[in-house]
């Protein structure tokens, strides 16, 4: 792993290795997080909206996870293994502490708000802080309308300040009765990494992804797919100003609004830095579109809704699902190697979709977004097929790995050159350390004089022809090469990439 393995992915590998299904249990991580994530949002809708949720008017909290899940890029780190579905999971529970705690239930808010605090630090850090920490900040903003009934705030501004502060404490307190005993154990590099290089060196300076400030403005209509093609949603998003006022509308934009700016405002910027910010954004778009008291389906019922409702998505889903189909016969200048290995049959999967979309413009509102959503799903499913045989031919590094593996139990010394992230260690249940070299000053070389009988893992955008590898592998645009450690003695520098 590239990161440090949070506890909680630890205590599931410990638990459900006891029935052997070590291999598939991190495939079930992010789709099992996104479906709680899910109803948690749509238990927070109930909570800010409380008066939506009587029968009949529940469209606010019953359709924010299912705009929600109709998100293109949500629909597709719902099949990835990354921390980021978690981490949304963890930040929602502890945003449904808050609005709990301003109702009135102090205490039971607050504990809440400090275990999704404390949860998310096991999952990605005190990153968990900039998505649930100015929400509770700016609470009396967003947050007077909701207050219980007959009650006042936290008995006062002082109370709910020192209740929000103690649960960043107990937050801190469950992070840290994991990161020092671990810290501890792991020796100085492994309490850096874990306290230092995966939190703060991320926003002073970052090591990688650096992108200008304006980066995520400029791509956020890519994050808000397909809802940005839904003329509904843009009718909606017109009635925004009607809302401003509305307590839970102001929630959402105290999640949303600090959020990017903060991060827009640190050096690494990443798309799914942003995923715990999406239930946010769903939850307003289903209040605009189920304003209360309104039910649309019905306005629309004997006039239909316009034509270019369900065009607009449909003929899009129908470009790209053909522009797939034709990629392979085209060609152009300049075109990926991989080109010709890309499924792209299945592209006339997504064809049909989108003429199911185009049929679908005179069914109510929350047929036509859960149509939307189903068209999400076979985007994602459909990019899944098609490229399967390209990221099995330039990402699979389980060969490499496997062999790896063979060589550590023959007893040959391994080394990585250049920074090592654990990559083959899981693929191929290596036990030992593999050697890092080509970072600091004569590293290679003092594996090269310990060790003359060992191997190199070296990374190269051009095979050298000065000799010839013990192996070479394809990663993305990469030849990754086994390098003997005599080759390397009498070839200096043929490791470097």
């Amino acid at each position: 792993y590239s990161h440090k393995p949070p506890l909680l992915f630890w205590l599931i590998n410990l638990g459900w290795g006891v029935f052997g299904v070590n291999e598939w249990w991190p495939r079930l991580v992010a789709p099992l997080f996104g479906l709680a994530s899910l109803f948690l949002t749509q238990r927070l809708g109930r909570d800010l909206w409380p008066e939506t949720a009587v029968a009949g008017k529940g469209a606010n909290s019953s359709m924010a996870p299912l705009v929600l899940f109709g998100g293109f890029f949500w629909a597709v780190f719902t099949t990835l293994t990354m921390f980021d579905m978690m981490l949304t999971a963890f930040v929602l529970i502890g945003l449904i502490g808050v609005v709990k705690a301003w109702r009135g239930h102090a205490l039971f808010g607050f504990v809440l708000l400090g275990l999704g605090i404390g949860l998310g630090v096991l999952t990605k850090g005190p990153a968990i802080l900039l998505h649930t920490l100015p929400v509770a900040l700016l609470a009396p903003w967003w947050g007077k309308p909701l207050a219980a009934s007959g009650k006042t705030v936290a008995r006062g501004w002082g109370r709910w300040y020192l209740g929000v502060f103690g649960a960043v404490v107990l937050g801190a307190a469950i992070g840290l009765a994991w990161a020092v005993p671990a810290g501890l154990a792991g020796g100085e590099a492994y309490r850096d990494a874990i306290f230092w290089g995966q939190s703060a060196g991320r926003i002073v300076s970052s090591f990688a992804h650096k992108q200008p400030w304006w980066w995520y403005v400029a791509t956020l209509p890519v994050l808000l797919l397909p809802w940005v093609l839904w003329p509904p949603a843009w009718r909606a998003a017109g009635r925004f100003r009607q809302f401003t006022n509305d307590p839970g509308v102001r929630l959402c934009i105290a999640w949303f609004g600090p959020a990017l700016v903060i991060f827009s405002a640190i050096s690494g910027k990443q798309f799914h830095y942003l995923l715990p910010e999406l239930p946010a954004v769903a939850l307003v778009l289903a209040r605009l579109l189920f304003a209360e008291g309104e039910k649309p389906e019905e306005k629309e019922e004997n006039q239909g809704p316009p034509p270019i409702d369900q065009a607009v998505p449909g003929l899009f889903a129908v470009v790209v699902g053909t522009t797939l189909i034709a990629l392979p016969v085209l060609g152009f200048p300049g075109a990926p190697s991989w080109l010709d290995l890309l499924a792209s049959q299945w592209g006339l999967i997504l064809v049909v979709a989108g003429f199911a979309v185009l049929l679908a413009g005179k069914i109510s509102l929350p047929g036509r977004i859960g149509a939307l959503a189903a068209l999400s799903a076979v985007f994602v499913v459909v990019g899944h097929l098609a490229l399967q045989p390209v990221l099995a031919a330039v990402y699979d590094l389980r060969p490499l790995a496997l062999r790896l593996a063979e060589w550590e139990r023959q007893g040959i010394p391994l080394a990585n050159f250049g920074k090592y992230h654990g990559q083959y260690h899981f693929l191929g249940r290596l036990t030992k350390p593999m050697a890092v070299v080509g970072v600091k000053n004569a590293d290679e070389k003092n594996f090269l004089d310990a060790h003359p009988n060992g191997r190199i893992v070296a990374y190269h955008k051009t095979l050298p022809d000065a000799a010839k590898p013990i192996a070479v592998y394809r990663f993305r645009t990469l030849f990754v090469a086994i390098w003997d450690a005599a080759t390397v003695i009498r070839h200096p520098g043929i490791a470097d990439r």
